[in-house]
């Protein structure tokens, strides 16, 4: 009998394994990114089952991905859902089994402290194999493509209109619900009763590309006393990201991370008081209607979207936010992608400032990311952010 305790590098971990032995993968994990489940499909295993979470407040709120699930389908993978799912196991052939804390997301493959054990002694595999076939047997019928599309219309449009919380509790689980099991013999069974609904914080730490999106204009700053309340309900930054009409905001993807700055004055400045999580741009669905021009006038030119879903704002006034011109000062041109790409090109000073001329929003590199992301924070933790019920008296937007 073998037994190794692991506590980091789940990724290689679970590589190693499907390496050795690519027979067959039997995965249960409750939330599954793409991006880790790319990395394990690489190894090409010959058939794979997988049992997950069919809670659609999960792919909402980017925990888990539909994109995730489509890729397994178009691997030849089976797939079913149990509601409530928290286990996580893997099972490669008949050589070995992990059981782990990690979910199959690259956080917790990568980042996460996770802890758990390799096993690969027949007994111990056995016994695993046990579980995953007894939980297999009453997770319900296999996933299907049209299931899929109609669950990421679904999700797609919860995001596009805000993902308000009180929307959000009508997203239902479609997972199997599975009776507590009192003992031997035949105890998993399905019942049946109204999906269930459980809600889950936004996943900020799996987001993709990180932008600021800067709101105002050289000639149009706001004071640093000014409420951030009263900024979210003049630019409707709670639900849409506005560029000019003759630049369709193409470059960011869903899942990316908008940090949002409002130009101020005294001193001159970009104070990021918001982020939220970005959706690719629509043309149609992300323009402004007349009804959004006569709302917010500034939208005659400034009408295309990028939908943001999941934002959080600091209380109080601008000054509460973070200080772009702090950030280029401590970390110059390494703030951002592109200043960052351009000097260690040339071995050149590049002045940070120069990635800000006529943009309308500027991407982050990797050490700029991590340096708002943890001063945001502090502000939330400092000043609080704004309350979800003022967010909700403001407008939303309408789908159809």
């Amino acid at each position: 009998m073998t037994l190794r305790l692991v506590d980091g590098r789940w990724g290689g971990e679970l590589s190693a394994a499907l390496r050795a032995d690519p027979s067959e993968s039997r995965i249960i994990s409750p939330f599954i990114k793409h991006a880790a489940l790319c990395w394990l499909l690489a190894e090409r295993p010959r058939a794979t089952r997988v049992i997950t979470r069919f809670n659609l407040a999960d792919f909402a709120t980017g925990v888990s991905d539909i994109h995730a699930l489509r890729a397994l389908l178009d691997a030849g993978a089976q797939v079913r859902g149990v509601r409530h799912l928290h286990a996580k196991l893997y099972l490669f052939g008949k050589s070995r089994a992990v059981v782990t804390s990690a979910n199959l997301t690259t956080a917790a493959l990568d980042r996460n402290e996770e802890f758990g054990a390799v096993l690969d002694s027949a007994e111990d595999i056995g016994s695993c194999s046990a579980y995953f076939e007894r939980l297999w047997s009453h997770a319900g019928p296999n996933l299907s493509r049209e299931q899929l599309d109609d669950w990421e219309a679904t999700v797609t449009k919860y995001l596009a209109r805000g993902a308000r919380p009180a929307e959000g509790l009508a997203l239902p689980d479609f997972g199997t619900q599975l009776a507590p099991d009192p003992g031997p013999g035949p105890a998993l069974t399905p019942t049946a009763g109204p999906p269930s609904r459980s809600p889950l914080p936004v996943a900020v730490a799996e987001a993709g590309h990180v932008f600021v999106k800067f709101l105002g204009t050289a000639n149009d700053r706001e004071a640093l006393a000014f409420d951030t309340l009263a900024e979210v309900k003049r630019a409707g930054c709670h639900w849409a990201l506005a560029y000019p009409a003759k630049q369709r905001p193409r470059i960011v993807n869903d899942g990316d991370l908008m940090y949002i700055a409002r130009m101020t004055r005294e001193p001159t400045d970009m104070r990021i008081f918001g982020r939220a999580i970005g959706m690719r741009h629509v043309p149609g669905r992300d323009d402004a209607t007349p009804e959004d021009i006569a709302a917010r006038r500034y939208k005659e030119k400034w009408s295309r979207y990028v939908r943001v879903h999941h934002a959080e704002f600091v209380a109080g006034p601008l000054s509460h936010g973070v200080s772009l011109r702090d950030l280029m000062a401590e970390l110059g041109a390494g703030a951002f992608e592109s200043t960052q790409v351009r000097a260690a090109k040339s071995g050149a000073q590049i002045d940070p400032k120069s990635a800000l001329k006529r943009r309308a929003a500027v991407r982050l590199s990797a050490a700029g990311a991590a340096w708002v992301a943890s001063r945001l924070q502090g502000a939330f933790d400092l000043h609080s952010t704004i309350p979800q019920s003022a967010l909700d008296a403001l407008d939303w937007p309408i789908i159809p």
